[in-house]
């Protein structure tokens, strides 16, 4: 209002006697919209549907909010590379159960699973979804199995472009603990949505074995990538109370070239530290190998990031913070065949970037940029050109307009060599850190900024 307009007072009203049947109706209004006000402030503070547990009869307050602690981003059917084992991608399912072991950053009372079919060409019939704590490889822990199920049932198909979330189910977990999801494909599914880099060994056997405790059944070939399955999510004591920390990113956020089976990727170390400080936080890795900030990766099906963002982060149940570390495919694609004719400029990336920030500010959510890390000496990507481009991108990084900055570039460089990776990080390509680089992504990060 402004300032003479809140000087401005209306005259006085001439003094009138109220009679005591107005003085009652006088009272019983004011009473009627104290309760309407008090009405419509308990409306306000109750969470969104998607904040609050999707069981029938529980109460839809803050502490029913689900968090994502375990993501896998959906990529494209793509064939299998020479440094990958088995892919199943291109051929799909039928009849098979699939064994796919995860990681939780931090625990539940109650667990549900994520599935999709977003880039199927068929429906994808699950007959079936069981949930349990790992023993061992294929095995599960004695006891903890438990079916999952889907609105109330026990099976589920998903159109192509489909998604799905299953109903929560009681089972009791703690930070960093493995859990195995076993899904029946009872139907040829045809070509698979899946996650190429799963970096954890992912099993198959003939028929319906959902509830095998024992891993018989799972023998023969094994696979390292995740199929449809997207994420996990928890909810309840001693949940993360705190929120989804989602890390975005191409190959170094993947965990390209970090030991298998060993959860060493950047995210998964980062979950250990907030397990170790008792910060009860959700991490969830949306990294695709090769990605791209602007580009779609004709060469490792990953959606671009500006595409996927709203999906990958922005849907992740409890998303609090995103850290962005992307570029670097963008700034090299064109020098493997994976760029776009127009070769990346440090005003389309900024622009890109200004692009995430804007809509995750639009949904409340804080992003933290990561400068581009060290890739002097690498084969493809180290001309000058790009080395050039990069030092300008990085600049503007930690120029303010993220909500903080983790500079990885002074983190990973050799103060001998700048531009390249310390030789105790480099896993030999000079692009890609290996496991004590990734740990040193992880300490790099400060805490208090997420």
């Amino acid at each position: 209002m402004p300032e003479n307009a809140a000087k401005s007072v209306p005259p006085p009203l001439s003094r009138v006697p109220i009679l005591p049947s107005q003085r009652k109706f006088t009272l019983m209004r004011s009473l009627c919209l104290r309760l309407l006000l008090a009405a419509l402030t308990a409306l306000a503070i109750l969470p969104s549907p998607a904040q609050a547990t999707a069981s029938k009869g529980s109460p839809q307050n803050l502490k029913t909010r689900w968090f994502s602690v375990c993501a896998a981003a959906p990529q494209r059917p793509a064939p299998g590379n020479d440094w990958q084992s088995d892919n199943w991608s291109m051929d799909g399912f039928a009849r098979q159960s699939i064994r796919q072991v995860i990681r939780i950053s931090t625990g539940g009372s109650r667990v549900r699973i994520r599935l999709a079919n977003l880039y199927g060409t068929r429906p994808l019939s699950i007959a079936g979804a069981t949930i349990a704590k790992q023993h061992h490889g294929a095995a599960t822990r004695r006891g903890t199995m438990r079916s999952l199920r889907f609105g109330g049932l026990g099976s589920t198909t998903l159109t192509p472009g489909q998604a799905a979330v299953s109903d929560a189910t009681t089972l009791v977990t703690a930070p960093l603990e493995h859990l195995v999801v076993t899904l029946y494909v009872d139907r040829p599914s045809g070509a698979a949505t899946f996650h190429q880099l799963g970096l954890t060994t992912t099993y198959r056997a003939a028929g319906d074995h959902l509830h095998d405790e024992k891993p018989d059944a799972f023998f023969g070939p094994t696979s390292d990538a995740w199929y449809y399955l997207t994420g996990v999510d928890v909810v309840g004591k001693p949940g993360p109370a705190k929120g989804t920390i989602v890390a975005l990113g191409d190959s170094i956020t993947d965990g390209a070239i970090s030991t298998p089976n060993t959860d060493n990727r950047y995210p998964d170390e980062l979950a250990e530290r907030l397990a170790e400080a008792g910060t009860p936080m959700g991490v969830a890795n949306a990294g695709i190998n090769g990605n791209m900030l602007l580009t779609d990766s004709p060469c490792f099906g990953g959606d671009r990031a500006l595409a996927r963002f709203s999906r990958d982060v922005l849907h992740q149940p409890g998303v609090r913070t995103v850290i962005v570390l992307l570029g670097i495919n963008d700034i090299g694609g064109m020098d493997v065949g994976c760029g776009t004719p127009s070769p990346a400029t440090a005003p389309r990336l900024i622009t890109g970037y200004r692009s995430l920030i804007a809509s995750a500010h639009a949904r409340g959510v804080r992003v933290v940029g990561a400068t581009i890390t060290p890739f002097k000496g690498h084969n493809w990507f180290g001309s000058d050109r790009n080395l050039a481009l990069r030092e300008t991108v990085n600049t503007w990084i930690r120029s303010g307009e993220f909500d903080a900055v983790i500079d990885l570039d002074k983190t990973l460089a050799d103060p001998a060599n700048l531009g390249a990776l310390l030789p105790a990080y480099d896993s030999g390509d000079h692009l890609h850190p290996n496991d004590a680089g990734m740990t040193a992504i992880a300490a790099a990060i400060d805490l208090r900024t997420l």
